[in-house]
Formats: structure tokens, sequence, C-alpha cells
């Protein structure tokens, strides 16, 4: 597959200008070999279908979403998760670390904005279409993660409309620790 070096140009320029914009850039430590973090390799994907009902998507709960203002990528992820049938609030904030601190995401695990939905949190550009997966089967956790700002992700879409890089979405369980919920890309 050949690469568009201008698109590409383009994408590391957006993504540079989103984490000057972001009040905390993203914690993208690595899970040190071994870890209870690291995705499971062999989990499945979920089905590509998993969009809710037409009467359950009018009832989709609230997501309260913290970021910072000036964060273009966080607005996207905002306007996805709208997109997608969930109402969403929006808090701008100067300084992120408490509300990570209080929901519990993992050391190195972290993104430019956290949202909160239904009990549980989301950090980062996690697809819609996750959100919808963890509210239906609604597993005894904390929430959602998908460290880093992936390209091709939610909010980060690549200005080709290229396919972007390959990532796992993470389950956060009540003692902290991650398996992976579903993956995404090749």
């Amino acid at each position: 597959m050949k690469t568009n070096n201008t698109a590409l140009l383009a994408f590391a320029l957006i993504t540079a200008t989103a984490l000057a914009a972001c009040a905390r850039a993203p914690d993208t430590a690595a899970s040190a070999p071994g870890s209870t973090n690291a995705p499971i390799p062999h989990a499945t994907s979920a089905p590509a279908s998993v969009a809710l009902a037409t009467p359950a998507e009018a009832a989709l709960p609230l997501v309260v979403v913290s970021k910072n203002r000036n964060c273009g990528c966080c607005g996207r992820w905002v306007e996805h998760m709208r997109e997608a049938g969930f109402p969403v609030e929006v808090h701008d904030l100067d300084n992120m670390s408490p509300v990570k601190e209080r929901v519990g995401v993992p050391p190195g695990k972290g993104s430019c904005h956290t949202a909160e939905v239904a009990g549980y949190f989301i950090e980062g550009h996690v697809p819609a279409e996750d959100v919808k997966r963890l509210l239906a089967e609604r597993p005894d956790a904390k929430g959602l993660v998908l460290p880093g700002m992936p390209a091709g992700s939610p909010g980060m879409e690549l200005p080709d409309g290229g396919s972007g890089q390959s990532y796992w979405v993470e389950l956060v369980a009540r003692d902290g620790t991650t398996t992976a919920f579903t993956h995404h890309g090749h």
C-alpha cells in the first residue's frame, strides 16, 4: 500500500496541534512485559453490528465529557458520540488530572479527554459502538480506555480517510487491571 506523504504530514501537524492544545498530553507509557495491563492478543472484536434499536437509541444515557476547551480532537470525539445518538454534556477544564484520578484511569492508560456514562468512565477516543456494547453487557468494571491518540480512531481520523492504526480498546477492572475489549483496524 502506498503512503500519501502529504496526508501523513497533515495528520502529524493536526496531531501535534491537538497535543499542544490538550491540558494534559496523553499518558502513553507502555506496560511492562508480563503486566496485567497488556491487551490479550486472542480477544475477539465486537460484532460488526452492535448498534441499538431505534427506541433504545432515544434512551441512551448522558455522556459527561471533561476536556480542554482548545483541544480539537476532543471536540471531534464529542461530535462522534452525538452522531451515535448519545446526549453529551461538555466540561472544559484546565487540569484533567483530578478527573482521571477520581474515576480510576490506570497509569500509562491515559488520553486527552475523560468521559463518564452510566457509572463507567471512557478514557480517550473509544468508538461509540464500544460504549454501546459496554452499556449493553454491563460488566463489573470501571470503564474503557484507549491509551494515547491512535490515528484513525474517532476524533483522530486521517485527512485522506485512510484506515489509520490498529488499536485495542481495553476494559478496566475494579482492581485497575485491563484486558482487551475490542480490536480495531487491521
